[in-house]
């Protein structure tokens, strides 16, 4: 498909000639009977702890990704991701992120990072993070095409193993996806994962399923879809919508790190009931303990650490979002700990369920529920 496309649109294959081993090296992952389950990278969170703790937590997602490298003119790998890759534990497949807009620059992280064992590097071209953008990386990278080109073949050029990418639809409108698309199919990247919103649109809106379906009709290599997952129904759903070769989970696996296994349980007809409120308790007790530093420990730090999490798993804990009201103003480990045990182990048995539809944190997933599913 993706070659069709190019001819019609007047495109070049540029590497493409040797997409047929780089794309075998990505499909060794690719599950027979259901999608790629992979870990989002998320800044400040997605360490080599978190990933010890979703591994403990229901098994794990099928692949990981760091949290990106910082890659300018005068960068070097960054010691603490670095961990995620050389010290991980979990028998999983760890691909190493690395976001910026100098070409020397960044193949030369790349070299170093395919050196250090990574399973292969991807480039990030979608964080929305203002800051990250001024500088003409992350998502920014998607208002200079041009510049784009050039850094993925150069990238392809440098990196012998597994290349991949994580983009959103565009900067500021859907429009420019396909414009996008064909950069992409110039290079033979191994895999391609499509955030469905645009920069513009952060994580504000619904998705967009129906563009990953055209990147997945349209691309040579396997399309993984991330946006919107926050249950098995949603889930489910966003696969019938794309027939993507992989879904990518973030910030649903926070407040949920069950949710890979119930995935898997349900693509293998088998069931797996929601997690209760005292399993969730319990993984915040594994979370709060494997994310201590180990050499600058300090407590209250810590708890303000542990609210990067709790914003996502306080989603839908209570009807009124008092937990979460509470639970943003804490300051002490022991009224931390005094707000879990009110709001989760007095509530033992109660089960997760998807997080409310108003819910800023999550917006629009109910979209994809109600949206009919496109015939794989």
């Amino acid at each position: 498909m993706g070659r069709k496309w190019l001819a019609v649109h007047g495109g070049s294959l540029g590497k493409c000639g040797d997409s047929g081993r780089a794309f075998s090296q990505m499909r060794d992952y690719l599950p027979s009977d259901r999608p790629l389950l992979v870990l989002a990278p998320m800044q400040d969170i997605t360490d080599l702890a978190f990933m010890r703790v979703m591994e403990a937590t229901g098994g794990g997602p099928d692949v990981y990704v760091t949290e990106y490298f910082r890659v300018h003119d005068d960068s070097t790998l960054e010691k603490d991701i670095l961990r995620s890759v050389v010290e991980n534990a979990t028998g999983k497949p760890v691909f190493a992120q690395m976001i910026g807009q100098s070409i020397p620059a960044l193949v030369r992280n790349a070299r170093l990072l395919e050196e250090s064992g990574a399973a292969g590097v991807d480039l990030n071209l979608g964080c929305p993070a203002p800051i990250v953008c001024r500088k003409t990386a992350g998502g920014g990278l998607l208002r200079q095409l041009d510049h784009l080109d050039a850094i993925l073949g150069a990238l392809r050029e440098a990196i012998g193993g597994r290349f991949t990418v994580k983009t959103r639809l565009g900067y500021h409108s859907v429009s420019e996806f396909e414009a996008l698309l064909e950069i992409f199919s110039r290079h033979a990247m191994d895999a391609l994962t499509i955030h469905g919103r645009t920069v513009a649109e952060r994580y504000r809106t619904p998705i967009h399923p129906e563009w990953i379906r055209r990147a997945v009709d349209l691309m040579p290599c396997p399309v993984i879809a991330n946006g919107n997952v926050v249950s098995v129904e949603t889930g489910a759903a966003l696969w019938r919508r794309t027939g993507a070769a992989g879904l990518m989970i973030g910030r649903g696996a926070i407040r949920n790190p069950w949710l890979f296994a119930q995935l898997r349980a349900h693509w293998e007809a088998r069931t797996h009931p929601p997690p209760t409120f005292e399993e969730l308790y319990h993984y915040i007790r594994l979370l709060y303990e494997e994310t201590k530093h180990p050499t600058r420990y300090d407590e209250g730090k810590h708890v303000q650490k542990m609210k990067k999490y709790m914003i996502f798993i306080a989603q839908g804990i209570d009807p009124d979002g008092t937990f979460e009201h509470q639970i943003r103003r804490v300051t002490a480990p022991e009224a931390f700990w005094e707000i879990c045990e009110r709001f989760l182990l007095e509530r033992a048995d109660n089960m997760l369920g998807q997080p409310p539809a108003q819910s800023s944190i999550f917006c629009g997933f109910e979209a994809l529920l109600n949206e009919p599913a496109i015939v794989r």
